[in-house]
């Protein structure tokens, strides 16, 4: 199989190389990347996410959380497309069938299977933290496919809207986000992309989500300490049917009856693949048109 991978870089490489190159610094050091990558593989939701606001389209990548296939949210905009497996595990073999020119992966990638991939192809790491500023760890993604200028325009036009947003938005409220998995609900941090959003649309994140400096969420909850998701509005999230199930009983149940934002009808069920499990322009997006039907009550 090595022998294939490197004919593979002697030959794919040629065409592209008269375009010159750029460096970006990555998790496991500085990568060079040459040219505009006509063969993308996308290794995280995000990369995804990124790959398509800008106009690229990958020929591959893995499946989301919860399923055999991409997000709902980005079906209608992603091409033809091979899955290489999930965001735990790759298939190094269909990698290596798709002839990638550059592999985006997540933050989370291991140095052996680094390794691996790097010999098949430029292999962008991100350095950024899921709990970091959620633009910098997008932003090496636009730098490797050299769409710098079209992803800053993007977070321009996001900020406009969010600005736009925020003016109209009630003053002085809480947000809670709870993806609901089959064992039960878990608090999503304040600190990652979506709490990231919701702050700086001005709403205030629950005690329990600003706690989470350093993890994506919390553990499961008992439905003893359900109180510790209540805020004025509640958002949850499923990602498969079990997570869905679970809820729809919970939702009988006394502890979930006596919640404030319930007590109000100040509930709105989401997509779980946008709010607790995607990041980038798009899913930004999407979230920003929930809460605006949510609060706004449009």
């Amino acid at each position: 199989m090595l022998a294939l991978v490197f004919v593979y870089l002697a030959t794919g490489s040629v065409s592209s190389a008269e375009q010159g190159a750029r460096s970006v610094d990555t998790q496991f050091g500085v990568v060079s990347v040459t040219g505009m990558p006509q063969r993308v593989i996308t290794l995280s939701e995000s990369a995804l996410d990124t790959a398509l606001a800008v106009g690229v389209q990958p020929v591959g990548g893995v499946a989301t959380r919860g399923s055999k296939t991409v997000s709902d949210y980005l079906q209608e905009k992603v091409g033809p497309f091979s899955i290489v497996g999930t965001s735990r595990e790759y298939n190094l073999e269909a990698i290596l069938r798709l002839k990638p020119d550059l592999i985006l992966a997540s933050n989370g990638l291991s140095k052996d299977i680094y390794a691996k991939l790097s010999k098949l192809a430029p292999t962008i790491v991100p350095t950024a933290k899921n709990t970091d500023d959620w633009r910098d760890a997008v932003s090496i993604y636009g730098t490797a496919l050299g769409k710098d200028s079209e992803l800053k325009s993007g977070f321009s036009e996001l900020d406009k809207r969010i600005d736009g947003l925020r003016a109209k938005l009630p003053a002085n409220q809480s947000v809670s986000v709870v993806r609901w998995m089959p064992q039960g609900p878990m608090v999503m941090s304040a600190h990652v992309f979506t709490g990231q959003l919701l702050s700086q649309l001005g709403l205030a994140a629950t005690d329990i989500a600003s706690s989470l400096t350093d993890r994506p969420h919390s553990d499961v909850l008992s439905l003893e300490n359900l109180a510790k998701i209540d805020a004025d509005w509640l958002f949850l999230a499923t990602l498969n049917a079990e997570g869905e199930k679970t809820l729809t009983e919970a939702r009988r149940q006394p502890a979930f009856v006596r919640l404030t934002a319930v007590d109000e009808n100040r509930v709105n069920v989401v997509n779980g693949q946008v709010w607790t499990s995607g990041t980038g322009l798009l899913a930004a997006g999407k979230i920003l048109d929930d809460v605006e039907k949510t609060l706004l009550q449009q």
